[in-house]
């Protein structure tokens, strides 16, 4: 007479816990209700700042982080620091409006294994999830040519991007030399510098090309 067997049906994969941080209410509700309706993912919590993202990870610790860069209290890269020196293993995904190749080149310095613009496709967001979720880097090859070309040229100065701060402020030659406590030559000879590193012949090409890379914010 055979005995019947009764076997455990095969246990469901965790979900993964995605922690979003974003300063817009709205985009944070999105993120929520796309996440929300994903049967391999669990929104874990949400913050409105960066300190607040480190305090939800503290009390959760997710799977993954979602993060906008340019957050109030403490921005998006800060978050990333602060949380990686309690964790190195922690998860990032930054998700922003902001492709300049400094942004892209600070968040992932910090650590972030995945790089997203808000106008990608759902699609693109939830599969860029699971992906850094099983080990993987994802950065649009776009966003990977924006950083190649930004970090080709020599870095300018703490002094440098002082001065290229001001010029953009519509400052002269004499007012930044006076601004910052230095002779108008020395301003002059810092502006050649900036000219050279940033490959551009003019006061406006500079302050443009230094826009575009996020050097500077107008």
């Amino acid at each position: 007479m055979e005995r019947s067997m009764s076997r455990a049906a095969p246990r469901a994969p965790r979900p993964i816990r995605v922690l979003i941080a974003d300063d817009h209410v709205t985009v944070r509700e999105g993120l929520a209700a796309i996440i929300g309706r994903q049967p391999d993912m669990v929104v874990a919590a949400e913050a409105a700042n960066g300190q607040e993202c480190v305090d939800r990870w503290q009390e959760c610790h997710p799977d993954v982080v979602l993060l906008d860069i340019r957050m109030p209290v403490l921005d998006g890269v800060g978050a990333i620091e602060a949380i990686r020196r309690v964790d190195a293993s922690a998860l990032f995904i930054v998700l922003t409006t902001y492709d300049s190749d400094h942004d892209i080149y600070r968040a992932i310095m910090a650590g972030a294994r995945g790089y997203m613009l808000k106008d990608a496709q759902r699609e693109e967001l939830l599969d860029c999830i699971r992906a850094v979720h099983a080990g993987e880097t994802r950065i649009p090859a776009l966003l990977v040519a924006k950083l190649a070309a930004g970090v080709s040229g020599e870095a300018l100065t703490s002094r440098e991007l002082e001065v290229l701060t001001l010029l953009a402020q519509g400052h002269s030659n004499k007012d930044i030399g006076v601004r910052l406590s230095i002779g108008e030559t020395t301003v002059k000879s810092h502006l050649r510098s900036i000219f050279a590193k940033l490959q551009v012949l003019s006061r406006t090409e500079a302050i443009t090309v230094a826009s575009r890379r996020g050097l500077i914010h107008l």
